[in-house]
Parts: C-alpha cells; sequence; structure tokens
C-alpha cells in the first residue's frame, strides 16, 4: 500500500464541549475538507487546536484512532472524549512539520456572522470555576480519587490539601495521572460515593443545558 502525504488535525466545536475531532486529509484537498466540516449539521464553526504535516497520513490518523479508541464516543465518528492536549502532544512528536495556520485559514473562510455567533456562544458557554462551597463540599471534606486510593482534603473554596501540599484540584489530579497537562479534574475525584462531575453538572448546570 503506498503511503501519502497529508494533514493530521485536532478540532473542537464550541457546541461539543468535551470532545476532539481527530482527523485527515491531504494536502491538496485541505480546502475542500474544510469547507465540508462546516455543514447544516453543524450549528457553529469548528477551530483547529493544532494541525501536522505527516508521510503516510492514513496510518497515523489510524494509530491516533486505536491509541484514543477508548475514549471514541461513536464507531463511525471522529469524535473522542479527551483534552485536546493529548492528541496535540502526541502529534507534535510524530508530524514533519506544524501547519496550523493553513488549516485554520480554510476554518477562517466562513462567513462573518456564523464567526461572531460561534465567538459569542463560547463566551455563553464558558462553564464556572469550580467552588467547593457551591457544590456543597465544606472545608475539611475528602474528595477520593477514582484512579488509584489518593485522596484529597478540601482547605478552602478553590484548593486541597493533596500530598501534603496545599494546590488545587486541577494540579493534583495532573500528579495522580502523572500528566505534564491539565484536564478535567471533576471526572477524576468522587465526593462522598458521587463523581463530582456529577455534583459539578447540578451545581452549575450540564453543558445540554
Amino acid at each position: 500500500m503506498n503511503s501519502e502525504e497529508g494533514i493530521v488535525y485536532v478540532l473542537t466545536n464550541p457546541t461539543m464541549t468535551g470532545l476532539v475531532k481527530i482527523g485527515m486529509t491531504t494536502r491538496s484537498e485541505v480546502e475542500i475538507r474544510m469547507s465540508e466540516l462546516y455543514s447544516t449539521g453543524v450549528p457553529l464553526p469548528f477551530e483547529c487546536s493544532y494541525a501536522g504535516r505527516v508521510g503516510d497520513v492514513k496510518k497515523i490518523e489510524r494509530a491516533f484512532h486505536k491509541a484514543f479508541g477508548p475514549y471514541r464516543i461513536n464507531p463511525n465518528r471522529e469524535f473522542f472524549e479527551i483534552e485536546p492536549v493529548q492528541a496535540i502532544g502526541l502529534l507534535e512528536i510524530i508530524c514533519d512539520e506544524e501547519v496550523t495556520p493553513q488549516v485554520k485559514t480554510e476554518l477562517d473562510k466562513v462567513d462573518e456572522v456564523s464567526k461572531e455567533a460561534g465567538e459569542a456562544y463560547t463566551k455563553k458557554k464558558r462553564r464556572p470555576n469550580l467552588n467547593f462551597k457551591d457544590m456543597g463540599i465544606e472545608v475539611g471534606d475528602k474528595l477520593y480519587s477514582n484512579v488509584n486510593e489518593e485522596y484529597c482534603i478540601v482547605e478552602n473554596q478553590k484548593q486541597v490539601l493533596f500530598r501534603g501540599e496545599m494546590t488545587s484540584l486541577t494540579r493534583a489530579t495532573r500528579l495522580v495521572l502523572d500528566n505534564d497537562y491539565d484536564v478535567n479534574p471533576t471526572r477524576y475525584w468522587m465526593y462522598n460515593g458521587r463523581n463530582l462531575n456529577e455534583i459539578y453538572n447540578e451545581t452549575y448546570g450540564s453543558v445540554e443545558s
């Protein structure tokens, strides 16, 4: 099978919070592909987080889909419930050249009304920062990791005591996962037997509301 040079891209969409699209296109078809993504079935344009040129685009795309397979929400769609930085970190290592500006240029060719609508929607849907008091969690309460057996103690509305250090829950989560990038921390902690993400959504509203 002959290899074909192309572009692997990492996209997000303000109407699809928590999801990342990982796809590919050949260099000659990038304009066509980007225009197809913004169809009548997508309310707002996609945003390019990162794009890289690779020597065997189909092989690399398959590798990405396999690596993030457990987080794929539909086997017939290229959407994954991951943080963009997870895919970006891998693509930065594999790609021959970053071409994010080129892909962004094609995505920006949507009409101005759509772009303004996307910006307004993003501002509207920006979710509040986690506040333990708002969520009914008191100082001194313990949050248990669902990744290992560790726990942290709530010290104030924004911070916890973890491994003997006052820190944010985001950083505590990064330490638990041994990541060098931030992720949504609420998915990885439990409070009184309930996932913190569930409590957050009850407090501030889910992404679908």
